[in-house]
């Protein structure tokens, strides 16, 4: 299976099927993808003790990633084969600390698409719905 001949839909349904490897960035930060259809993604994202800053709580850089994940591959939901996207922005914002240990879902849509522009919006929650952050992403689209 050549990845580069997928449409973006088609490449993380592959990932999910475990038809095609995880990118590393998965295992680092214990960030899978568990869902995914036109527009929409779900990861799920479990923070671990490498994941602490020097104050001993879950650094901000666990939900700004898990929520980039999100954010960038619900517009690469919407790419044709051969193309592909760079995040230009992502806003985040943290509305509780991240605990150790819990499973918090990264979820995503997309809100808007241009032949150059796709516009997504996350939410990092666990499994009652409480919102843990919050982002919105601009994405260029390479075609």
């Amino acid at each position: 299976m050549d990845p580069r001949k997928l449409s973006g839909l088609e490449l993380l349904t592959a990932l999910i099927n475990q038809q095609v490897p995880p990118p590393s960035i998965a295992n680092t930060m214990g960030v899978y993808l568990v869902e995914v259809r036109e527009g929409y993604v779900k990861f799920e994202a479990t923070a671990s003790a490498q994941h602490l800053n020097p104050m001993g709580g879950v650094h901000g850089g666990f939900a700004c990633t898990a929520l980039d994940s999100a954010t960038g591959c619900a517009i690469h939901t919407m790419l044709k084969p051969g193309e592909g996207y760079g995040t230009i922005d992502i806003n985040v914002k943290m509305m509780r600390p991240i605990p150790v240990g819990k499973t918090l879902y990264a979820e995503s849509q997309v809100i808007n698409m241009s032949k150059s522009l796709g516009v997504s919006e996350g939410k990092l929650v666990d499994d009652e719905g409480k919102l843990y952050a919050y982002a919105s992403c601009t994405c260029k689209i390479i075609r």
